[in-house]
């Protein structure tokens, strides 16, 4: 499931900033590469990597759900972009994220494996980054495993049309964040459950969904941006979303913050780590509640220096 390093930058985030006030700030040129950090940022951003994998080694676990702050979100108060699943001792690497990116050469959504490094490198800003990570006890650890390494139930919940602002409940379109949830939808009963046998894994997957209560995140527009905007750009689509949504200017969107409420409230013994840097300080900080904007420590949190020895 690899595709060319070549990719959309912006991801499901890139099209969530039409309906922020600085939309006319935002370019739409989302197939261009990442801008290259400099050699200081990318001793830092190596570093950082390397606390994270000392943070999944350290769990005991071969499999955790990881967010990664992208885009400059702060408008629309977001903090993470872009969900995924990290694997360990996938792809003959020690660690490796498994992501949807839309193709910008084929003009479709893929899934495709990344090292721990050149994910956390997927941001527009390397001189502050965020990482969210979901460590799931071993009943919901392993099934999710199994099923992201399956290439058949990876792809069964790919959708065959990507939307930055895909609507969760409906098959016409996907984003990255909406396949890992329906991914763990098919890892944890989504499958098993009644349904139609003529029913595709996406389809179940979303009734499975809705019926164990999952809540998009929900963004609202001051004005119909997304309506002009669907014609322009070709990953971004309003012909999935309810009409009496649109009507109103809101998006239904499945986006990290909404992954891990779910999975929070789902799954007993869920926990989570989050991990920052701000410049060469980096704070590891463990619970469900966020760091301090601006990567600031607070009380009983771990903070490292990355200066070279």
């Amino acid at each position: 499931m690899r595709l060319s390093r070549r990719r959309a930058r912006a991801l499901a985030a890139a099209g969530l900033l039409a309906l922020s006030a600085a939309a006319h700030a935002f370019s739409f040129e989302v197939c261009d590469r990442p801008r290259e950090p400099g050699v200081d940022q990318r001793d830092v951003m190596l570093r950082f990597a390397a606390v994270v994998r000392e943070q999944l080694a350290g769990s005991g676990q071969d499999v955790a759900l990881v967010a990664r702050s992208g885009l400059d979100l702060h408008r629309l108060d977001v903090r993470y972009s872009h969900a995924a699943v990290v694997l360990k001792d996938n792809d003959d690497r020690p660690w490796a994220v498994r992501e949807l990116y839309y193709s910008c050469e084929e003009k479709k959504p893929r899934v495709y494996d990344e090292g721990l490094t050149g994910f956390l490198l997927g941001t527009d800003d390397p001189e502050t980054g965020y990482i969210s990570l979901v460590f799931l006890p071993p009943d919901h650890a392993g099934p999710l495993r199994a099923t992201a390494v399956d290439k058949h139930h990876a792809l069964g919940v790919l959708g065959a049309s990507y939307s930055a602002n895909a609507y969760p409940f409906s098959t016409r379109h996907q984003n990255c964040n909406q396949w890992v949830m329906e991914l763990l939808a098919d890892a944890w009963g989504a499958r098993d459950a009644p349904a139609d046998t003529d029913a595709d894994a996406r389809v179940r997957a979303q009734a499975w969904l809705r019926a164990q209560g999952y809540l998009p995140t929900v963004f609202t527009a001051s004005a119909h941006p997304m309506m002009w905007l669907a014609d322009l750009v070709p990953w971004l689509a309003n012909d999935d979303h309810p009409p009496e949504e649109l009507a109103h200017n809101r998006y239904n969107v499945s986006m990290p913050a909404s992954i891990e409420t779910f999975v929070q409230a789902r799954v007993p013994g869920a926990s989570r780590v989050e991990i920052c840097h701000a410049g060469r300080r980096v704070v590891v900080h463990r619970g469900w509640d966020d760091i301090a904007e601006g990567c600031v420590p607070g009380t009983g949190d771990r903070v490292i220096d990355l200066s070279p020895d």
